[in-house]
């Protein structure tokens, strides 16, 4: 098994028209970088970037502020040319995110529920056009370990556990748990971790697939990068063609056919298909541009 850790820093400003075409990208990227938060940080390097919640001393529990920094860090990176995969990670080894805010909870009411405060933002993340890894370091509980199932991957170190523990609150997971759980682990899984509140280590989440590996707790991050960059060596625009693709096929085989079609269609005229294909034949590396 592996693993790997490390942080983020970074964010920017609003993107503007450009006048020619590189520079929205350049933009954009200066944007994403610039940008600076009190719960959480960003940083970009070599095509990724990297959101850390930052509130060790809450066990990096999600706030208000967590959920409103985190929506505007992911508008950023959506018009940043240059990202190609996001991690989300949780500073330091005790927790990912050990779940909302208690003392926030407790004062919320009816409306804040029907406003989906939480939910809107995971439902943001598992949106988010470019491709997203959890790196889970500690504990995942409640709203953490929902942030985690909105990401396309997982990655935990051994120490991690995961858990829907809200039912020993009088309340429920209601952050995309009851409908992201049994699609990743399976109706009957899924159902016994929510009425019972159980939580789970990092072998049994590797077990029931609720997570992709595990690795040691010094290499997270190491780890998590690693599996960053080669996803970003491949095809900017087939990487999100295969996001919007996958995310159809969860409303059944007709969606997933026809986005399919779609997709493909759309990526045979574009410049990176027909850079790709000619560098296999070539034998070389290709060097897509995301056109």
């Amino acid at each position: 098994m592996k693993r790997a850790r490390r942080r983020a820093g970074g964010g920017g400003k609003r993107g503007q028209r450009s006048r020619g075409p590189r520079r929205p990208r350049a933009a954009a990227a200066r944007s994403a970088s610039a940008l600076r938060f009190r719960s959480i940080e960003l940083a970009i390097a070599d095509g990724i970037a990297v959101i850390t919640l930052n509130r060790p001393e809450a066990r990096n529990a999600i706030n208000l502020e967590v959920v409103n920094e985190l929506h505007v860090a992911l508008e950023a990176l959506g018009r940043d040319g240059t990202t190609r995969v996001l991690i989300l990670t949780g500073a330091g080894r005790t927790a990912f995110a050990s779940g909302a805010d208690i003392r926030e909870l407790r004062e919320r009411r009816a409306a804040d529920a029907l406003r989906g405060i939480n939910s809107s933002l995971f439902l943001a993340v598992e949106r988010f056009p470019l491709p997203t890894l959890a790196a889970v370091n500690g504990y995942a509980l409640g709203g953490g370990c929902e942030l985690a199932l909105a990401c396309d991957m997982r990655i935990a170190t051994e120490s991690a556990r995961f858990g829907q523990p809200e039912v020993g609150l009088g309340i429920i997971p209601a952050a995309g748990a009851a409908y992201r759980l049994p699609r990743i682990i399976g109706a009957g899984r899924a159902r016994e971790l929510i009425l019972t509140g159980r939580i789970i280590d990092a072998d049994e989440a590797l077990s029931i697939g609720l997570v992709n590996r595990v690795v040691p707790d010094d290499r997270l991050l190491e780890e998590a990068r690693s599996v960053a960059l080669l996803i970003a060596r491949k095809g900017p625009l087939a990487l999100r063609a295969a996001k919007l693709t996958l995310q159809a096929s969860a409303y059944g085989p007709d969606a997933g056919h026809a986005a399919e079609r779609l997709a493909q269609a759309i990526l045979f005229e574009s410049d990176d298909k027909r850079e790709g294909l000619t560098a296999f034949l070539e034998g070389r590396p290709p060097r897509f541009t995301g056109r």
